[in-house]
């Protein structure tokens, strides 16, 4: 089932209501679900390598503190910033200023960062140790299956 835009985002918490929550594709509502935006997003970094990896730690740990809850929305959340964190850099490193497009529609030549590349090495390490961990999977399917 698509991740669901037209919720009250300002007035529902998940964590409470996980009903509601639906994990969508990608990246698709991290910046809306709350409390678990307000808990993560400050942790989220990837300007150096250095503070990608804090970043990528710290919201690892706070996957690993859901997982411990019995809170599979708040995992799939880490997940996403996770996830977001290897996006952002990589744009970040292929982009001046992570944007690819012009005023004008067109693309922005390529000009790679190395520093903002190894930072999305980085998470992109954390994101696939995500992806393949089995109870992940299995409480995601779950979810979906109850859910939709």
């Amino acid at each position: 089932m698509p991740f669901d835009y037209e919720l009250d985002f300002e007035n529902i918490n998940f964590r409470e209501q996980p009903e509601l929550y639906r994990v969508g594709r990608g990246e698709q509502g991290v910046l809306l679900v709350e409390p678990y935006k307000s808990e993560i997003l400050p942790h989220w970094r990837f300007k150096t390598p250095e503070i990608a990896k804090q970043s990528a730690e710290e919201i690892m740990a706070l996957f690993e503190q859901y997982r411990a809850n019995d809170d599979f929305v708040g995992m799939d959340m880490a997940r996403k910033f996770i996830q977001m964190g290897y996006t952002r850099a990589r744009r970040y490193a292929n982009y001046k200023g992570g944007r690819k497009y012009k005023e004008d529609g067109a693309i922005h030549e390529r000009h790679i960062d190395e520093e903002k590349a190894e930072s999305a090495r980085i998470f992109k390490t954390y994101w696939d140790r995500v992806r393949a961990d089995e109870d992940y999977i299995t409480r995601k399917k779950a979810h979906q299956k109850k859910y939709g």
